[in-house]
């Protein structure tokens, strides 16, 4: 049995410093279902097939913002002798394992941070398994469930290289997975409602409009009926501003892309210079680095970095 401190473990080491002042940005609509301990042991007994029945015995860990905007985790938690991360995406993204390997790393350093472990040391040190899962509804994916590997990153190709790192993605959309559905009815009804939305906007109605659809439709046939009623206006507003912030980045790409010559020379950056500076930042980012870090070790000014990472941000999204 791995040993915990009481103490939030997950918040020693230097990441954590870092990142503590950074809580910008909101919860999205699956991380706010599964707030809920009982939800999430529900959601842990599904994909295990375990039965555990007190929410207490699991232990959030989640660090928020950890991956500077769309790479924050959504949760994370502790049961048993195993260390899960959930995360849940709409766009498609083949870099999940290498997220997931800096996410581990980080949460590792605070463990033995808290345990004051000796990896010098003659003793092996004790670790919790990591589970790596990441909850997919956007397009094109066939098939309940998908396999990454960190190792198809290197160079050298699949299985190569000293490590490795593996993500499963479960197709979440209306159709996929009976059998999980079935079993967490939460995530059942979070995959109806996301499925909704979608089809009314395939309709041709405005996003506003096919969200406020989908909460009366699903109201009516007792789908989140307990969260679309009590709390209609804050999901509406999650929602929309998760839409809105999606749009004001591509905005940014899009000012950023017809200016960023003239921005260029009154920066004082060439364009050898700007895409160095772009590679530096990215880097950096995947890192879990912060704007304010990131500027103070390049020696750049905050806006110029924050402007470099949005457009960044945008083109993930595009």
């Amino acid at each position: 049995m791995v040993k915990r401190n009481a103490k939030k473990w997950f918040r020693h080491g230097s990441w954590w410093r870092r990142l503590r002042n950074n809580r910008r940005y909101r919860d999205v609509l699956f991380r706010y279902l599964f707030r809920d301990k009982q939800h999430l042991l529900d959601l842990y007994n599904a994909l295990n097939g375990s039965t555990y029945q007190n929410p207490e015995e699991l232990e959030v860990v989640t660090m928020e913002d950890v991956i500077f905007l769309k790479m924050k985790n959504d949760m994370s938690f502790m049961i048993g002798n195993t260390i899960n991360l959930y995360e849940h995406q709409s766009t498609w993204n083949p870099n999940m394992p290498l997220r997931g390997l800096l996410y581990f790393a980080q949460q590792f350093e605070g463990l033995l941070a808290s345990r004051d472990d000796d990896i010098y040391g003659t003793k092996r040190v004790e670790l919790p398994t990591p589970v790596y899962i990441v909850f997919y509804n956007g397009t094109g994916m066939q098939g309940d469930n998908l396999l990454l590997y960190l190792s198809d990153s290197f160079s050298a190709g699949r299985g190569s290289g000293c490590m490795e790192c593996t993500c499963e993605v479960l197709n979440i959309n209306r159709g996929y997975n009976h059998a999980l559905m079935e079993k967490c009815h939460r995530l059942w009804e979070y995959s109806e409602f996301s499925s909704e939305i979608e089809e009314n906007i395939k309709k041709g109605m405005r996003r506003e409009e096919a969200v406020h659809t989908a909460m009366d439709t699903c109201i009516e046939k007792g789908i989140l009926r307990d969260i679309l009623i009590k709390q209609k206006a804050e999901v509406l507003h999650m929602i929309l501003t998760e839409y809105d912030e999606k749009k004001h980045f591509r905005t940014l790409f899009r000012e950023g892309k017809e200016e960023g010559i003239k921005e260029g020379i009154e920066i004082g950056l060439g364009k050898g210079r700007e895409e160095k500076l772009r590679e530096q930042v990215q880097i950096k980012i995947a890192k879990g680095k912060t704007i304010p870090v990131i500027a103070q070790e390049l020696e750049e000014d905050p806006d110029v970095i924050a402007r470099i990472a949005a457009k960044l941000t945008a083109e993930s999204m595009s």
